[in-house]
This record gives structure tokens, sequence and C-alpha cells, in this order.
């Protein structure tokens, strides 16, 4: 008759669940990633993340939204407002939008009549376009700075965290105002200065994104991959752009979108204090501002501008905290579902180990071990008996 084996003293059912649940989840990770390469398993990740995937649907959303419907550049928009026109005023400016259509203008006017709808569309590709270009320098200085810091060491390294030093001491709110107000001075109206605004942001907003580079660099550089790849003759350079940053990727991709998300708010906070975008330009922070004496009597004038700064700040956080979740292996999250049906099934395995089996593995076991073990009470044991 086959038996069998009792659990040891003191080991539950409840061990046993938990003990197959974590076994599975590391099979069934091995399972899942298996044969696919780094691209494909960070996609796949980030796939599984809802909140992330929604943001980066709503994002698409509103650019499209800015760019087609009001053109830029060369795209020609399907709206039939520009948002330097001045059309008569309809219901006194309220917002003409319904559920069953955009009416003759969807967010309302302000009080020269022109068009808030045209008008945010506007300033949202101003304040996206402030943004990308912070993002690309940001990322590009930072980056280098921080890798070749981290990688060099010595002189080089204390020079540049110096040089960083004395940036990220001042208050980039103050330091963006005055670099906005150069802005102003020397560039001439229109889109070109809201690129000037956003490249002089961009060369001195890289400190923070530096700082971290440097210390994954400083990690990673201690590692076998790196010392391989010495003695094969790779060159500084080979080895820091194609071997050091590819395993650095989270750690910039996730902080740069976050960084974009400041971005954000800090072109607000400028075009809010008239240090940023200039008339006839737009921007959703000069919108606020233009606009901030008629928050008592037309509050719509808000409510749109703050609902896109908003939607653009909150997409960009969620995209990096879904990154920060794909790039780390890490933060596999813990499925209930899945845990509770391996629990289930461990249970009903357990279940088979009955009474009759323990009294049957008692007989397996020499009568003399049998007779001679203490008690529950831990009382000392009877007499023993020859066998």
């Amino acid at each position: 008759m086959t038996t069998q084996t009792p659990p040891p003293e003191g080991h539950t059912q409840h061990d046993d669940a938990v003990a197959k649940v974590a076994e599975e989840g590391i099979d069934g990770l091995a399972r899942e990633t298996e044969g696919l390469s780094q691209g494909q398993l960070v996609r796949k990740r980030f796939m599984h993340n809802t909140a992330a995937v929604i943001a980066v649907v709503v994002l698409l959303f509103v650019v499209l939204l800015a760019i087609t419907s009001i053109g830029f550049g060369p795209i020609p928009g399907w709206w039939k407002w520009g948002f330097i026109e001045q059309p008569p005023l309809v219901d006194g400016g309220r917002p003409t939008l319904r559920f069953t259509g955009l009416g003759e203008h969807p967010f309302g006017q302000d009080n020269l009549g022109r068009d808030l709808f045209a008008m945010t569309m506007r300033g949202t590709q101003m304040t996206l376009l402030v943004m990308t270009i912070i993002g690309i320098l940001t990322g590009i200085i930072g980056t280098v700075i921080g890798a070749v810091s981290g990688y060099y060491r010595g002189m080089l390294e204390a020079f540049l965290m110096r040089v960083t030093d004395v940036i990220i001491i001042i208050p980039l709110l103050v330091l963006a105002a005055v670099l906005g107000r150069t802005a102003m001075t020397y560039v001439g109206p229109g889109i070109w200065r809201v690129v000037a605004l956003g490249v002089l942001i961009g060369l001195f907003a890289w400190t923070a994104l530096a700082r971290l580079v440097r210390a994954e660099i400083l990690s990673l550089r201690e590692r076998e991959f790196v010392d391989a790849a010495r003695l094969a003759g790779a060159r500084d350079r080979r080895i820091i752009f194609k071997h050091i940053l590819p395993n650095s990727v989270g750690v910039i991709t996730v902080n740069l979108t976050l960084l974009l998300a400041a971005a954000v708010l800090l072109e607000t906070a400028l075009s809010y204090l008239n240090l940023g975008v200039q008339a006839p330009d737009w921007s959703l922070g000069r919108l606020i501002s233009a606009n901030q004496q008629a928050f008592t009597t037309r509050p719509w004038l808000f409510w749109f501008p703050g609902l896109f700064i908003i939607l653009i700040c909150l997409s960009i956080n969620f995209i990096g905290d879904g990154l920060r979740d794909a790039f780390d292996p890490r933060q596999k999250k813990f499925n209930p579902k899945k845990a509770t049906e391996a629990s289930g099934h461990m249970l009903d395995e357990t279940d088979g180990y009955s009474v009759v089996d323990a009294g049957a593995h008692q007989k397996d076991l020499p009568r003399d071990i049998a007779r001679s073990g203490a008690d529950d009470e831990g009382t000392a044991p009877g007499p023993q008996k020859p066998v």
C-alpha cells in the first residue's frame, strides 16, 4: 500500500499552498518570458499596465486633436475658426458643446469673440512644442554628462559634477524666468520665440537627470560585461554608448518622462507670469493668465485650458509609472485570482492526507520509535519494551 509522508511538525496546509503559489509564480514567469527579447519583455509588461495604456491613448488623442483641428505648419486644420479670428459673440460667449455636437463655439468665446477651442488647441501645440524641445535637450545633455562623469571619474567627474552643483542650487523657476525674459528680448515674436524659450530652458534643466545617470553608470561600470568589452579591445566610447547606456535606458526613460510633465508645469507657470509664450501665440498658461479677471463671471475660460494641462501631465506621469514597471522585472504584479486558484488546488491535494494514512504510516515505523515518542505535553516517554 502506497502511503503519503506526513508533513513535519508545525507545518500546515497553508504553508504548502503558499510554497506552491511561489513555485508556480516563478515557473509561470519563466514560461511567459521564454524566447522573448528585452524589447518584447518591456512592451509586454507595459501593455499589461492598464493605466499606462489608457494614458498613451489619451496623450495621442490630445496631440492629434491639437494638430489636426487648427493645423500646424503645412498640415491643414478641419476647424473653421482660427486662434486670432474675432467672430461675433454667440449667446454671450458661453460654450456650445453638447452631447449632440460641438456647436459653433464648443469651448466658448472670450470678451473679444475669439474662439476658445482654437486658442486652446494653439496653446496645447505651443506647450507640447516647448515640452518636446526641453525633453530632447535635457535627455541628450544629461545622459552624456552623467555617463562621461560616471565612467571616467577623476578630475573630469569632479569638474562636471561641480558645474552641475552650481546650476542645481539655482531655483529652476527663477532661472527659467530670466531665460524667458532673454528670449523675449533677443528673439522676435512668433514661433521662434517659443523655440528659443524651450532651448534656453533645456540647456539648464538637465542637472537632475545627469546625477541619476551618473549613479547608474557607477554601478554598471564594474560589471563583468564591461570588463569583457575592455579585454576584447573595445574603445571607451563604444563601451559607454553600446554596452553601458543600453542597460540604463530604464532609468533614463522613466526620469525623462517625469521631467516632461515638470516642463509642462514650468512653461505654464512662466506663461502665467507673462515670461513665457507671448502674443500673438498662445499657451495653456497664457490662456489662464489672460482670462484670470473673468474667473467669477465666465469660468469656462479656465475650465478647458486647465483640463488640457491636467490631461497632459497625468498622462505623462502614468506613462512614466508604466515604463518603470516595465523596465524593472521585480515589479511583476501579484495576481490574486491565480493565487486563489493555486491555493485551492493545493488544499484539494492535501485533503487526501487523513488519519487513516497517518496510522498506516505509523505501522511502517520501527515499533521502538513509535513507543518511545514524547506526548503532546512534552512529558517523558514511558518504559520501553524489547522488540
